[in-house]
C-alpha cells in the first residue's frame, strides 16, 4: 500500500517541481530558474520489500524526466517481472525503466558508469556505505538508506494494553526482517512488570509459510540469515541476557526445513552485547531495562543507528520531550513504526543514512532534478547600447 501511495503522490509532483521567477532584477532584466532532470538515475533494491521499495524509486525518479535502472535484489529478483510488465501494461515506452540483475558486480557497474547521475539505495550499512563511497567518488548523487536499530520507550503511564499490542506487532512483523522494526523496548521504571505480558502475547504468536491462514511470522528470507539470527540468540545468554521466549530452535511440524525462527525475547540486555548492538533482523526483540526516562533517552541517543523509534504514555509533556531531546530521524508517539506519509520524507539519521536528500516526498523532487537558471535581457528599440563593462552586473 505504501508503495503505491507515493506513486500516486508522484501525481502532485507538478507543483513540487516549479521554479521560481523575479522580473526586472536590473533594467529590462528578469531571472528565472526551473527543474531539469539529471538524466540516467538508478535504484539498488533489498529482498524484504520487492515491491514497496522499487516503487519508492523509479516512479519519483521519471516522473521528474529521468529514466531509471532498476536493480531488485537477486533474492526476489521475480517480483521485477511483475513491475516491468505493469510499466509496459500502461502504455511506458521501452527504455525509460531497465530492470538488471546480478550481485556485486552489477552494483559496482551501477556506481562506475559515468552516464548514471544519481543513485538511491536501501540496504544493509555494509553495502550502503560501499555504494555511497563509490558512487559520490564517481561524482554521483546517492542516497544510502541502512540499519537501524529501532527502541519503542514505554513509560508506566502509557496504556498497557494497547502498547503492548503495538510492541508485539512491531517486533514479530515481517519476521523482523524490516529496517523499521521495534527490535529494542526500553521498560522504564514499574512499566517493566508488564514484561510478563509481552511474552504471553510473544508465545501465541502463529508461524508458518505466507500462503496460509491467520499466520503472524513466516520464514526468514535464506538459509544464512537464518543461522546469523540463531547464533545472535545463542550467544545472548552466554553474554548475560536472560532469554525469555527461545525462537532459535524452532522446527515447522510441516517445513521443517523452512529458515523458521519462532518469536524470541531477550531480557535484562546491556548495551554492549551483541545481541544489542547489531540489527538481528529477524523475530527478536531485546529488552532493555531502564530506571529513569532520562536513561532510556540516553539509551536511545547513545545508539549509532537514528532511523526512528516510538514513545507509549498519556503524557504530552513526555512526548513533547522525546521528540526534541532524541537524536533519531522519525518518531511515533503512541505509534510503532513512524514511516511517514509520501507527502513527507523518509528522513533517517545517524548511521541510517548517508547523503543529504531523503527519500520521497519533497526531498526526492531535489535528489532527481537540478536547478537551471536563466538571467534574461531585452531592451526596447529604442533604447541606446549598454557601455563596455568587466564588473559583475548588479542590481539597479
Amino acid at each position: 500500500t505504501r508503495g503505491l501511495e507515493v506513486v500516486e503522490h508522484t501525481l502532485s509532483f507538478a507543483s513540487l517541481a516549479m521554479g521560481e521567477t523575479t522580473e526586472n532584477v536590473a533594467r529590462n532584466v528578469d531571472i528565472y530558474s526551473y527543474r531539469t532532470p539529471l538524466g540516467v538515475c538508478a535504484g539498488i533494491a533489498p529482498f524484504n520489500f520487492p515491491v514497496m521499495i522499487p516503487l519508492w524509486m523509479y516512479p519519483v525518479g521519471i516522473t521528474l524526466g529521468n529514466t531509471y535502472i532498476m536493480k531488485p535484489s537477486e533474492k526476489v529478483a521475480g517480483a521485477s517481472k511483475i513491475l516491468a510488465e505493469l510499466l509496459t501494461d500502461a502504455g511506458f515506452p521501452k527504455g525509460v525503466v531497465n530492470f538488471v540483475h546480478g550481485g556485486r558486480d552489477t552494483v559496482n557497474n551501477i556506481c562506475d558508469h559515468p552516464k548514471i547521475k544519481a543513485i538511491s539505495f536501501v540496504g544493509s550499512n555494509q553495502a550502503g556505505e560501499h555504494i555511497w563511497k563509490r558512487g559520490t567518488q564517481n561524482g554521483k548523487r546517492v542516497q544510502s538508506n541502512m540499519g537501524a536499530k529501532n527502541h519503542g520507550v514505554i513509560l508506566a503511564d502509557a496504556d498497557k494494553e494497547d502498547t503492548l499490542n503495538a510492541m508485539t506487532g512491531a517486533a514479530f512483523g515481517a519476521t523482523g526482517q524490516r529496517c523499521m522494526a521495534l527490535s529494542t523496548a526500553i521498560f522504564v521504571g514499574d512499566a517493566q512488570a508488564w514484561i510478563p505480558e509481552m511474552v504471553e502475547r510473544a508465545k501465541k504468536l502463529t508461524i508458518s509459510i505466507g500462503t496460509d491462514e491467520g499466520v503472524d511470522l513466516g520464514p526468514l528470507a535464506d538459509k544464512g540469515l537464518h543461522q546469523r539470527v540463531r547464533g545472535i540468540i545463542k550467544n545472548a545468554e552466554k553474554e548475560g541476557a536472560k532469554v525469555l521466549v527461545d525462537g532459535s530452535d524452532y522446527k515447522h511440524p510441516k517445513y521443517p526445513e523452512g529458515n523458521f525462527i519462532g518469536p524470541t525475547i531477550i531480557d535484562h540486555v546491556k548495551t554492549d552485547m551483541e545481541c544489542y548492538k547489531e540489527e538481528i533482523f529477524g523475530p527478536v526483540l531485546v529488552i532493555v531495562r531502564a530506571d529513569s526516562f532520562d536513561e532510556a533517552i540516553e539509551i536511545v541517543n547513545n545508539n549509532r543507528w537514528g532511523n526512528g523509534g516510538a514513545i507509549f504514555t498519556r503524557s504530552g509533556g513526555n512526548a513533547r520531550k522525546f521528540q526534541h531531546e532524541t537524536n533519531i530521524g522519525q518518531i511515533g508517539v503512541n505509534l510503532p513504526i513512524p514511516v511517514p506519509l509520501p507527502m513527507f520524507s523518509f528522513t533517517g539519521n545517524k548511521d541510517s543514512f548517508l547523503g543529504d536528500l531523503n527519500f520521497y516526498g519533497k526531498a526526492a523532487v531535489q535528489f532527481y532534478s537540478q536547478w537551471k537558471t536563466i538571467t534574461s535581457r531585452w531592451k526596447e528599440d529604442s533604447q541606446a547600447a549598454e557601455k563596455m563593462s568587466t564588473a559583475m552586473p548588479t542590481y539597479k
